[in-house]
């Protein structure tokens, strides 16, 4: 396993240079100039002449890169044009919301989607599978924007157990904080949920019609202890890898759940940024997103050790 673990990481880290690069690339290609969108409504010549030596717009692409990519292994990941504010400061402060938001929606979508996936697959054909399927479904039609809405209809409008909008720091009200995520991130685990269940559908059926499982099932081992010893560990590592790309998709920004809910997320700060033109903001927020991409798919690959002994064992 740690020569394994050594393998990827070095495979990890070419990739993290590579997708930077890519990113600072085609930042380059978005419309406009920053000096002129922040030198205000006179565009006075001075102050662009300004901004371009200050966030060194004069220079050539690698050179730009250069200084982008040194500050970043500093630490220094370039100041907000807009804001005036360290963009690595930016991300701590938007990150933990976001965080919390995406385990939510991922915790909610692992206990909706994988037991449903299970119970479809056990009972294949009967009335039970058809249900599941249906729930999936709807998951999959649903958009989130419109579940969203109705959702604070019902629970914050008609019946005001929950409240419409906004976010409440977990350090100063847990209690708070919970009633004003758990929409959102039902809304959004609403949707993963109906891919875990149709993937966990999949991956039991193929392993339920194994032969290991007849034999298991031959020496009278009970029903449960089939289907979770057995099916259920050799079915995971299709589910792990989808739950860590969902789970990074979550981390780079629900858009619309965020504005549908007002939750000050990445979404929200990666908007304003590309309106606004503020090129450091952008590249830090997709590095940082594409950095946890990266490492998500590494911890997915540590966790297939831990649950398919086939992998441990070559």
């Amino acid at each position: 396993m740690l020569r394994f673990l050594l393998k990827r990481l070095g495979s990890v880290i070419p990739t993290v240079i590579l997708a930077s690069m890519i990113i600072f690339a085609l930042q380059q290609l978005l419309p406009g100039d920053p000096a002129i969108a922040i030198s205000g409504e006179e565009k006075d010549p001075e102050v662009i002449a300004f901004i371009r030596e200050k966030y060194h717009l004069n220079d050539p692409l690698p050179v730009r890169y250069a200084y982008w990519i040194g500050g970043v292994l500093h630490g220094d990941m370039g100041e907000s044009i807009r804001l005036q504010q360290p963009v690595a400061q930016l991300i701590i402060a938007k990150f933990p919301v976001t965080l919390q938001l995406a385990a939510m929606a991922m915790t909610i979508a692992l206990l909706i989607g994988v037991p449903m996936g299970i119970l479809s697959a056990v009972n294949n054909g009967k009335a039970a599978d058809y249900a599941a399927n249906a729930v999936a479904l709807w998951g999959l039609s649903t958009p989130n924007f419109w579940l969203g809405i109705m959702l604070i209809l019902l629970f914050s409008v008609h019946l005001g157990w929950l409240p419409a909008s906004g976010y409440v720091s977990p350090f100063e009200n847990l209690w708070e904080n919970l009633r004003a995520m758990i929409l959102p991130a039902f809304v959004l685990g609403n949707s993963i949920a109906a891919v875990m269940m149709r993937h966990t559908r999949a991956a039991m059926l193929q392993v339920l019609s194994s032969d290991y499982v007849r034999t298991a099932r031959a020496k009278g081992l009970s029903p449960r202890s089939v289907i979770i010893r057995h099916c259920l560990r050799n079915a995971a590592v299709p589910v792990i890898t989808l739950g860590a790309l969902e789970f990074g998709a979550l981390l780079s920004g629900a858009l619309l759940t965020e504005q549908v809910f007002s939750v000050p997320g990445f979404g929200k700060l990666m908007v304003d940024a590309v309106f606004n033109r503020d090129y450091a903001v952008v590249q830090g927020v997709v590095l940082c997103t594409a950095t946890t991409y990266i490492l998500l798919n590494l911890l997915a690959d540590l966790a297939y050790f831990l649950v398919n002994p086939k992998l441990r064992r070559s």
